[in-house]
């Protein structure tokens, strides 16, 4: 019977699916997104800058940035609590420098894509070695320091070493970074804006998310350039998309079928 409802009635259907797409996926072409995952085990991790044990990282959601010249990280997300996890794994990179290498986070808590960094927008940076890493807030008027201020009351866990034979992917020396970033900095919300660079010492190199960022440049890209990550604690986010998508769809062509036949039998 929905077949040949369905059949019989393509042009009504193409056109909920075309709403509920653009309803349900607003940004899906125009932004690169990644998917983090609520977990119950984050309070597991050993913030020793690795993967210090099998489980230790396995119940997060994993994106996996390649590039032309055959650099891969392996970033690993997940939110628990009050707090958002990152690891970032350098897997490929066999040659280092400790304190001149470094990872940064960068999370829009309004997802507003502003061109010049506000106080919504905030950084998180952590040098090869390090276990202090640093807090920038947006809203300076400085182009300098890429319209970012360092601001020292706020308390993130951030941890980076050189990983050992424990690593997931490799037991080849590489740097790895993990992280642990309060939500309530920049609120709660389902969709952040979201960027992580990766600078190389050594090639003078910056490796982005989203990967169209990487460049020679050490500075913050704009935040209107930056991704997106979407879930942390909101209600729509634990509910995956894909399957939100598709419930959405099928209470659409029932609601349409039944007005269907309501005006059908109103003309009878």
């Amino acid at each position: 019977m929905l077949f040949s409802f369905i059949k019989t009635n393509r042009s009504q259907v193409f056109l909920v699916s075309l709403v509920i797409v653009i309803l349900v996926f607003p940004n899906a072409w125009a932004v690169e997104q990644i998917p983090i995952t609520r977990s119950y085990t984050m309070d597991n991790v050993i913030f020793d800058g690795k993967w210090s044990f099998f489980e230790e990282w396995k119940k997060s959601s994993l994106y996996t940035l390649s590039y032309n010249d055959g650099t891969t990280i392996q970033l690993r997300l997940a939110h628990q609590g009050d707090f958002i996890y990152a690891f970032i794994d350098e897997v490929s990179k066999t040659q280092f420098t400790k304190g001149s290498d470094r990872a940064v986070i960068c999370i829009d808590g309004n997802n507003d894509k502003n061109v010049v960094p506000d106080i919504d927008d905030y950084c998180f940076a952590l040098a090869l070695g390090n276990n202090s890493p640093f807090v920038l807030n947006g809203g300076s008027t400085l182009g300098a320091t890429d319209h970012f201020n360092k601001i020292e009351n706020v308390t993130v866990t951030g941890v980076s070493t050189i990983s050992d034979q424990n690593d997931h992917y490799t037991t080849i020396p590489h740097p790895s970074y993990e992280f642990k970033i309060p939500i309530d900095l920049f609120g709660r919300s389902d969709v952040y804006g979201f960027y992580v660079g990766v600078y190389d010492a050594i090639s003078h190199k910056t490796y982005s998310f989203p990967e169209d960022l990487s460049s020679s440049s050490n500075s913050i890209p704009s935040p209107s350039k930056w991704g997106e990550v979407i879930s942390p604690d909101k209600s729509i986010p634990e509910f995956p998309w894909p399957v939100l998508a598709l419930s959405v769809s099928i209470t659409a062509l029932i609601l349409l079928r039944k007005s269907m036949l309501f005006n059908q039998y109103k003309k009878q």
